[in-house]
């Protein structure tokens, strides 16, 4: 009997990059393919009011606006990596928090091992320093809030329940949803704003 080769464990991007899923390698990965990715994958599962899904490149953009409220100072090296803290669901979508909890350990390795490499091919550490997780956490928290009760139809107290008092809310903040064409260029636009590219 034939033995069956193994499971393909890579996805092909639109650069030609093969990304390998299990090993992944900075050198395939890709800014723009992240950018990509990143503007079609949507938060809450689309549940979300608006002519466009609210894709994970804007979240991004608004988690790194908030940080930057949370903390003028802080040099653009991190803003970077906040901006780039969902970065993996370019490959393995953004799952709810729920379902992540119940997939468990396996889906953790794969996500921590993304992160991993792309922070590497963008210079930044594999692991971020504490005081900066932190703040990310901070501003991804009150981004959820805000998309919550803005977009996702949670009442405020249900909010409050599962992700905190919001913090850092920029005054002009806009959870307009964006086509997937806008969403990309700006996120690339602040990408290169921030140094890069």
């Amino acid at each position: 009997m034939a033995k069956l080769p193994p499971p393909r464990a890579w996805q092909r991007m639109l650069s030609g990059r093969r990304l390998d899923l299990l090993d992944p390698s900075p050198l395939d990965i890709e800014i723009e393919d992240i950018a990509h990715g990143l503007a079609r994958v949507p938060r809450w599962n689309g549940q979300t009011r608006g002519a466009h899904i609210f894709s994970v490149a804007q979240h991004s953009l608004v988690v790194e606006d908030i940080a930057r409220v949370l903390k003028p100072d802080l040099a653009d090296r991190w803003r970077l990596a906040i901006l780039l803290h969902d970065a993996p669901e370019y490959v393995v979508a953004d799952l709810i928090s729920p379902f992540k909890a119940m997939l468990g350990g396996e889906y953790k390795i794969i996500e921590n091992r993304l992160m991993s490499a792309i922070y590497r091919r963008f210079g930044l550490p594999p692991d971020l320093p504490e005081v900066h997780r932190k703040l990310m956490k901070r501003a991804d928290q009150a981004a959820a809030y805000m998309e919550a009760t803005k977009l996702a139809g949670f009442d405020k107290a249900e909010a409050l329940k599962y992700f905190g008092k919001p913090v850092g809310i920029p005054a002009n903040l806009d959870l307009t949803p964006w086509s997937a064409d806008k969403a990309e260029k700006r996120f690339l636009a602040r990408f290169k704003a921030l140094g890069h590219g």
